[in-house]
């Protein structure tokens, strides 16, 4: 059974919250109850005090490569260790807190270690992965091998 989509434009966690006529969008309330339930846990012991979380990226095919396009805006180069290693490809590093004078009334930017992690479906060319950072993404080309490329079959009339 398939069901009707409705669509609405924007984020989720730019809309604002539906219910009691709040003014503020639903992020601000998550990320309030996720940094109170983080030094509840941290208290509690059962939890480290340092989160990684995944940073958004796109994975896309050609007959010869694969490309991950990740956002790392404000990232530098020298702060983002890429790694190649079994099929899995690794991005990892640290958005790092910006000294600021004043006091930072709300803050929905992130901060703290990021990694985004894949496997490749095919045999790559490990030696031949270039990696590029222009405008606060990060772009890794990973060619596959010869034998890893698809090849089209003509099918025949019977």
């Amino acid at each position: 059974m398939t069901l009707p989509v409705h669509h609405q434009h924007g984020r989720l966690l730019e809309r604002p919250f539906p219910t009691v006529g709040w003014s503020e969008p639903i992020a601000a309330e998550f990320g309030d109850l996720f940094e109170r339930m983080n030094r509840f846990l941290e208290a509690a012991g059962a939890a480290p005090a340092a989160t990684v979380f995944s940073p958004p990226a796109d994975l896309r095919e050609t007959d010869d490569a694969y490309f991950v396009e990740a956002e790392l805006p404000g990232i530098e180069r020298d702060d983002i260790d890429v790694e190649l290693g079994e099929r899995e490809l690794c991005i990892a590093g640290e958005y790092r807190e910006q000294e600021r004078e004043g006091v930072l009334r709300r803050s929905t930017r992130r901060s703290g270690r990021f990694e985004y992690r894949v496997l490749l479906p095919a045999d790559v060319k490990e030696e031949e992965v270039t990696a590029t950072l222009a405008d606060g993404v990060l772009t890794v080309v990973v060619p596959k091998s010869q034998g890893a490329r698809s090849k089209h079959i003509e099918i025949n009339q019977a």
